[in-house]
């Protein structure tokens, strides 16, 4: 971050941003005790109510761990996935985003990550994506299982996106699959079964499945690339009829 930027800070959180890049400098990793109260007015040049404030910013935003007590005192804290999603759905959570603008990014993403692990996974995770499959492999029969089936249907995206080699895209997957999930649950997309939709995406999935077993990236690509155009078109019109509040004749 550059001087200008941090002029229009307070001063608190120029002292927090000033710490944060002292931690990457010196290598620290989560768990790593940080300097002393005192240590930290001294080099950062700040009076003791600035440093607490700033560490109470670092603590807000999961950098830093307090613990009281014996053996006790500041430390770095890893930010988990989990928390980051929230947050970040958080920032997304009064803007209105839309199928087509998760659906852009999951187009361009997902084939690229299902070619990335043709022939690289265990069988052990094969048979993971297979048993989040077997969740669904009858059609619904209510809206509570037709809604569990899409939140099921999506974690077969999270999982894959967990077995990612490159982790920023497997977090950007994860977590456009969390918030089409929650964008599923709180629009109610999920109220009018739709047997094409779980058909068609069931199979996709097991073809996938069989192209990563057998280490084919150009099929693993090619079959995701169809399940994303596939779903997205599927989404859409099943919003388009739970908006109007009706099924076409």
């Amino acid at each position: 971050m550059d001087g200008s930027e941090r002029q229009k800070q307070s001063r608190p959180v120029e002292v927090a941003e000033a710490i944060k890049d002292w931690v990457v400098s010196q290598g620290l990793r989560g768990g790593d005790r940080l300097p002393g109260e005192a240590e930290m007015m001294e080099r950062f040049g700040r009076s003791k109510g600035t440093i607490r404030e700033a560490m109470r910013v670092l603590e807000a935003q999961g950098l830093v761990k307090t613990r009281t007590g014996p053996g006790g005192g500041s430390f770095v804290h890893e930010v988990s996935e989990l928390r980051a999603r929230a947050l970040l759905g958080n920032y997304f959570y009064f803007r209105d985003l839309t199928l087509q603008d998760i659906y852009q990014m999951r187009r361009l993403l997902e084939p690229e990550l299902a070619a990335s692990l043709a022939g690289k996974l265990s069988e052990e995770q094969l048979a993971a994506l297979e048993e989040v499959i077997d969740h669904y492999r009858h059609p619904s029969t209510s809206v509570e299982e037709e809604r569990d089936q899409h939140v099921e249907s999506l974690r077969f995206h999270a999982t894959l996106a967990g077995y990612a080699g490159n982790e920023l895209l497997g977090f950007l997957i994860g977590f456009m699959a969390q918030i089409l999930t929650e964008m599923t649950v709180y629009r109610r997309l999920y109220e009018l079964p739709n047997v094409e939709l779980w058909s068609k995406g069931r199979a996709y999935q097991l073809q996938l499945v069989e192209a990563l077993r057998e280490g084919d990236p150009d099929r693993a690509r090619l079959i995701m690339a169809d399940h994303m155009a596939t779903a997205q078109a599927l989404m859409e019109a099943q919003e388009a009829v739970v908006v109007k509040g009706f099924m076409p004749t």
